[in-house]
């Protein structure tokens, strides 16, 4: 398909540079096929049915963001991928001025040798540190708030905690799984009190969500690969929950993705550990999931092509124009939908 049929035009002021507080009182938009419902996020368990499991992502937000000096020169570099206990690859700002074998120090005990640079322009490093890889990256880097938000602003202190989920366990990830940041405690009691259940996976979410797609056409667009994991248990307990007429909802397109990536033809979910680079467009066959809890994405995105391969395109083209003209707020710190084909 052609990526212009993903275009629309958003004013800048629905781009949300901050959380709704509490997070719950975020806007909902549920989308069904044949209409939509203006709601807020603390009535999902309204809307969602005893037996349905919603699935989220655990992954921990690195501080992901390195600012060294080699010489005279500034580096800047936003991790990507991890590919070892101490090695990543990441996306370079001045790579030109780095081969491999030079070193940077970014401060705070950390430097990074290069070990290799790819032909798009990444860049593979190698770190040492005076203590673990985590606490160093803790010490010397920044939150990688999404560069729409970066741009109109700094990022502070708030955003330690702003821009990670209250599920939040495994490091690894550069980027938020951001769905998952309208859940509260609260919210998942009443969830549960509506026999509603929770599960759990992971998927390392690279800075490579925030990329923009250059090819004209959407098969020639190349998705970077992210590491994520379900196990066996939690694949045979989705499996169940499906075959007793319950729903699988994902809580954001990364769960939907490690979800889509470990299903298999005959419909049933399988543990999965590796690397996915799946890339959902119009025409896909979902096979895992039975809805989706996503915010509202960027046009031309990789996430917007997922949305309307769920929905249909001219029934997000409809939905995300109802959000706009509605006021709702767009992007990481927005606004949420509920997707039910």
């Amino acid at each position: 398909m052609r990526v212009a049929d993903f275009d629309f035009d958003l004013p800048p002021e629905r781009i949300a540079l901050r959380p709704a507080s509490p997070r719950d009182a975020a806007r909902l938009l549920e989308v069904r096929r044949d209409g939509r419902t203006d709601l807020a996020v603390a009535d999902l368990p309204t809307r969602l049915a005893p037996g349905d499991v919603l699935v989220v992502n655990d992954t921990r937000v690195l501080p992901a963001q390195l600012a060294g000096r080699k010489g005279n020169a500034a580096i800047g570099v936003t991790l990507h991928k991890r590919v070892g206990d101490a090695a990543w690859w990441s996306f370079v700002r001045n790579a030109r001025r780095l081969k491999p074998g030079d070193t940077v120090d970014f401060g705070a005990g950390l430097t990074g040798r290069v070990v290799e640079k790819a032909e798009d322009g990444s860049v593979l490093w190698r770190f040492t540190a005076d203590a673990p890889i985590e606490v160093a990256l803790t010490r010397a880097g920044v939150m990688p708030l999404p560069p729409y938000i970066a741009a109109r602003r700094a990022v502070d202190g708030r955003d330690a905690e702003d821009y990670q989920t209250l599920h939040a366990a495994r490091d690894g990830a550069v980027a938020a799984p951001t769905a998952g940041l309208h859940f509260t405690p609260r919210l998942w009691e009443a969830l549960a009190a509506r026999g509603i259940a929770r599960a759990t996976l992971t998927l390392h979410v690279g800075a490579g969500t925030f990329l923009p797609v250059k090819a004209d056409d959407t098969d020639n667009h190349r998705m970077h690969a992210e590491w994520g994991s379900l196990d066996a248990a939690t694949a045979e307990r989705l499996n169940a929950a499906r075959a007793r007429g319950g729903r699988v909802i994902a809580v954001g397109t990364t769960s939907l993705r490690l979800l889509e990536s470990a299903v298999g033809a005959d419909g049933r979910l399988a543990a999965f550990e590796g690397d996915t680079s799946i890339f959902i467009t119009p025409g896909y066959r979902f096979g895992a999931i039975d809805g989706l809890i996503t915010n509202f994405h960027l046009p031309k995105s990789t996430l917007f092509m997922l949305v309307s391969a769920l929905m249909g395109l001219d029934v997000m083209r409809a939905a995300y124009a109802h959000a706009i003209a509605s006021d709702y707020r767009f992007y990481s710190y927005g606004d949420a939908s509920l997707l039910l084909p």
